[in-house]
């Protein structure tokens, strides 16, 4: 099998001709569970295999280990602060948000968690690592953002119903505290944010609180000049309705990851024509293209060769899985050799196969 990746230092991985290494015996994440390509029914096939160049698995770009305790230990001093605030004080609007906020502690620390499990090693039973937990994480980060919004918005259809009078200046001075407190834990995975799904979830979930801490402040002022009480309502409306459309799209690409859909930074007719172009290639099938974490992307394909064309050998593999990565960002490929023959008894020829 062709297999690259960031560079040629091995790992430990020897992948040799009988198939049994980390990469196949993970196949149930893309459609191949229980299929071992030792017995596909089409006998004497060439198996391009990974024994001729070293390699190791990717990770995500850099540890966000620090920002995470940062940010975390931040929004706990926060939280702390704000519950014994609010209990000196008779405010329950501020124990509340202090509940609210303590999620955002456990929602950091879930995407830490799914980080640090990113980052282990392969087992036997766990072929790929813990990989996926970063894309778990990402997905149950959308999921709790939006949950807790729908709640904001049915409590402010509630208020704009019969509205109340809501806690003044002390609720102002807190939520201004609370832009800072959520807006530098958002900086801290700004930048990650742009190549991780996982950190990503974790930089929209605490500019969104400070999103809404904002609204807090601005309605208070506004009622506190006015005395119009159905400010509060409407602006956490608005600010709700920004965060779900903001939220959407993470909700969206961390499930489309989780059913293990093409990357959307993946053309994957550009990456058929590729395949298809090269040298002794005739046809191809049995190509998937998947996530194994919010970082690393995996491909197999069987790819039919001419009967009078030469072998190919682990250099002209080494460099297809070169070109991958250099082109489509795919970390992980695995290639099947077969001939026109062999295709005509592979039992994953057919189109419907997976």
């Amino acid at each position: 099998m062709g297999d690259e990746h960031h560079d040629d230092s091995c790992h430990g991985h020897d992948h040799s001709h009988d198939h049994d290494h980390a990469g196949h015996d993970g196949h149930g994440d893309h459609g191949h569970d229980g299929h071992d390509h030792d017995d596909h029914g089409h006998d004497g096939h060439d198996h391009a295999h990974h024994g001729g160049f070293g390699h190791h698995h990717v990770h995500a770009p850099a540890s966000y280990g620090r920002a995470f305790a940062f940010g975390i230990a931040l929004n706990l001093f926060y939280v702390i602060a704000e519950a014994i605030w609010g209990v000196t004080s008779h405010a329950l609007a501020l124990l509340a948000d202090a509940g609210h906020n303590l999620s955002d502690v456990l929602a950091l620390g879930a995407a830490w968690l799914a980080e640090i499990l990113s980052r282990r090693s392969p087992t036997a039973n766990f072929t790929y690592g813990l990989r996926r937990s970063s894309i778990l994480a990402a997905l149950g980060n959308a999921v709790a953002l939006l949950l807790v919004t729908g709640g904001i918005i049915w409590e402010s259809v509630l208020r704009l119903a019969h509205p109340h009078p809501v806690a003044g200046m002390t609720v102002m001075v807190v939520a201004a505290i609370g832009i800072v407190v959520n807006g530098v834990t958002a900086m801290l995975f700004a930048s990650g944010g742009k190549g991780d799904l996982n950190l990503r979830g974790a930089f929209v979930h605490m500019a969104s609180d400070a999103l809404m801490a904002l609204a807090v402040v601005i309605s208070g002022g506004i009622i506190l000049m006015t005395g119009w009480l159905w400010v509060d309502p409407v602006v956490s409306l608005l600010v709700s309705v920004s965060i779900v459309i903001g939220t959407w799209s993470l909700l969206r690409d961390s499930l489309d990851m989780a059913l293990d859909r093409v990357p959307r930074s993946v053309d994957r007719m550009k990456v058929e024509d590729y395949l298809r172009a090269l040298p002794d290639i005739v046809d191809l099938h049995d190509l998937h293209i998947w996530p194994i974490s919010t970082t690393e992307t995996a491909l197999t394909v069987h790819l039919v060769r001419d009967e009078h064309a030469p072998a190919m050998d682990s250099r002209t593999l080494h460099d297809i899985a070169r070109e991958l990565k250099a082109r489509f960002q795919i970390v992980h490929p695995t290639l099947q050799m077969e001939t026109r023959h062999d295709a005509t008894l592979c039992v994953l020829a057919a189109a419907h196969s997976v």
